[in-house]
C-alpha cells in the first residue's frame, strides 16, 4: 500500500511539473479557459444553490432549537449561520459537491481520450498533452469555484432567513443584527483560501485519474470513482490542516 501510495504521489506530482509548463498557444488557451469556466459555473452554479440553501435553512432550524428555552439571545441564530456558512459550509459542502459534478466528468473525459488513443496521438506530434488538457481546467476551477462559494455562502444566509423569520422564529431586525454582530472579515478571507485549494484539488485528482487510466470502461468508471473518493477525502484533509494554521 505504501509503494502504490508512493508511486501515485510521484505521477501525480510529476504530471504538476508537466501541466505548468509555459503553453504554447496562448490565444488557444484563453477560449479554452472560458469554456471551461463556463462549464464549471453555469453547469453547477444550480445546485450548488439549491443544496446551500438547505444547508442554511437546516442551520437556523437547528440552532433555534438548540437555544430553545436558554438565555442565549434569539439574534445569535443568525450570527451562527453567517460563521457557520462562510468559514465551513460553503466551501467544504461546495467542493465535495463539485467534486462528484465535475471531478467525475473531467476523469471520464480525459481518460476517454486516452483510451480513444487521442492523447498518444497528441504526444507523437510534440504537444504537451498534460498542459493542454489539465492546465486550462485548473485556471477555470480556481477562478469559478470560489465564484460558486461566494454564491452558496450568499444563498446559504438567504436559506437561514427564509426557515427562520416567516416561521416566527425570530423577527427580520434580530436576523439582520445576528449577522452583522461580531463579524470578522478574516472568516472570508478564510473561505476563499479553501475554496481556491479545494478547486485545486478536486481539479488536479480528477485530470490525474483520467490521465493514467488504463484498460477499458470498467477502468474508466473505477477512474471517475476514484477521482470523487480521493478529492472528498483530500478536501476533508485540506480543510482541516487549513483551519488548524488558520485559526491558531
Amino acid at each position: 500500500m505504501i509503494k502504490s501510495l508512493l508511486i501515485h504521489t510521484g505521477r501525480y506530482v510529476s504530471l504538476l511539473i508537466s501541466t505548468m509548463r509555459r503553453p504554447t498557444n496562448l490565444k488557444m488557451y484563453w477560449k479554452e479557459i472560458i469554456r471551461q469556466m463556463y462549464d464549471i459555473g453555469v453547469g453547477s452554479v444550480t445546485i450548488v444553490a439549491l443544496i446551500a440553501i438547505f444547508i442554511g435553512a437546516v442551520s437556523a432550524v437547528q440552532f433555534s432549537y438548540q437555544i430553545g428555552g436558554s438565555f442565549i439571545p434569539n439574534y445569535y441564530i443568525g450570527y451562527i449561520v453567517r460563521d457557520m456558512t462562510i468559514i465551513e459550509l460553503a466551501p467544504t459542502f461546495t467542493g465535495l459537491v463539485l467534486a462528484g459534478k465535475v471531478g467525475s466528468n473531467m476523469a471520464s473525459e480525459i481518460g476517454g481520450m486516452r483510451q480513444k488513443e487521442h492523447i498518444d496521438a497528441m504526444e507523437v506530434m510534440g504537444v504537451n498533452t498534460a498542459s493542454y488538457l489539465i492546465m486550462p481546467k485548473l485556471i477555470a476551477a480556481v477562478f469559478i469555484i470560489p465564484v460558486l462559494v461566494c454564491i452558496g455562502a450568499f444563498v446559504s444566509i438567504i436559506g437561514g432567513y427564509i426557515a427562520s423569520v416567516p416561521f416566527g422564529d425570530l423577527s427580520h431586525v434580530d436576523y439582520i443584527k445576528g449577522l452583522r454582530s461580531f463579524f470578522e472579515p478574516f472568516n472570508v478571507t478564510m473561505m476563499l483560501i479553501k475554496a481556491v485549494v479545494f478547486s485545486f484539488i478536486l481539479t488536479s485528482v480528477s485530470c490525474y485519474q483520467g490521465f493514467y487510466v488504463e484498460g477499458g470502461s470498467i477502468e474508466l468508471g473505477k477512474a471517475s470513482t476514484n477521482a470523487v473518493v480521493v478529492s472528498d477525502v483530500l478536501i476533508l484533509l485540506a480543510d482541516y490542516i487549513i483551519a488548524l494554521i488558520l485559526t491558531t
